[in-house]
């Protein structure tokens, strides 16, 4: 199995909007350092299909920096805008498949985005894709379901105002937008070989995103031989996790690719 990481930023981004000369905010983060310029949080998982999980906005350019030809279904883990707002360009993967998409998610984040983009839940008419072409398809936490010939584990996680759903595909987890992870959740991670894991900051509790210290809690009760760091904020340099992250444990960049152990 192969993972790309199309995106590894928080919902603004790295570097933010702004900055002394409105050339961007870097916070902690070294604007000479290439793998601090981060993306809105994406992946790719491919084994003989591709799986895109969520549609950030800047997804048209992940999946030409990452060399992406093409994807077979769509799984949003919530309706938060970095992770939805990119679903115009969607229209293209369809002319690509030659077909709508399947987009999975739990009922209450699908009403949201259908809501929002309703015209891309429309009935196709065949052959032309002039808009985005999305086919619903409900889906729960706790649920194992076949996605893009893929076994996909889903479960719940907490995002304090809201839920998210994490997934673990064999051996990989992933966990964008968690704060807290209940034991049905950590049930699920159990002997994960490679786990990519939201970390919003490094030296301090949020109470939408985990920190440092809560993943390396996390990380501690599951073991995984691999932890890999996304959504992540301004606060985390990319020389400074080099210098600190324990053995193990490493910070994500775009474009970077896990292969995964069957």
């Amino acid at each position: 199995m192969r993972v790309t990481l199309l995106g590894t930023g928080a919902s603004a981004g790295v570097p933010m909007i702004g900055g002394v000369d409105g050339a961007g905010d870097w916070g902690d983060c070294d604007p000479a350092e290439p793998r601090n310029r981060r993306t809105r949080s994406s992946i790719v998982i491919q084994c003989d299909q591709r799986l895109l999980v969520d549609t950030s906005p800047d997804m048209r350019t992940q999946l030409l920096e990452c060399r992406v030809p093409r994807v077979d279904a769509v799984l949003f883990t919530h309706a938060h805008a970095d992770h939805i707002t990119g679903i115009d360009d969607v229209r293209i993967l369809n002319r690509l498949v030659k077909r709508p998409l399947e987009a999975f998610a739990t009922q209450k984040t699908l009403d949201e985005v259908m809501r929002r983009f309703a015209y891309a839940f429309k009935p196709w008419d065949p052959p032309h894709f002039f808009r985005p072409v999305l086919n619903a398809v409900p889906v729960e936490a706790g649920a194992t379901v076949e996605i893009a010939g893929m076994s996909v584990r889903l479960f719940n996680q907490n995002h304090g105002r809201v839920d998210t759903l994490g997934l673990r595909v064999g051996a990989f987890g992933y966990s964008t937008d968690v704060v807290k992870l209940d034991e049905a959740a950590l049930s699920v991670l159990e002997g994960v070989d490679t786990w990519v894991v939201g970390c919003f900051l490094r030296s301090a509790a949020h109470w939408t995103h985990a920190d440092l210290g809560q993943v390396m809690r996390w990380v501690e009760r599951l073991r995984p031989r691999r932890t890999v760091l996304t959504h992540m904020g301004t606060e985390m340099d990319w020389a400074w996790m080099q210098a600190n992250l324990p053995a193990g444990i490493e910070a994500g960049y775009d474009g970077l690719v896990l292969d995964v152990p069957d």
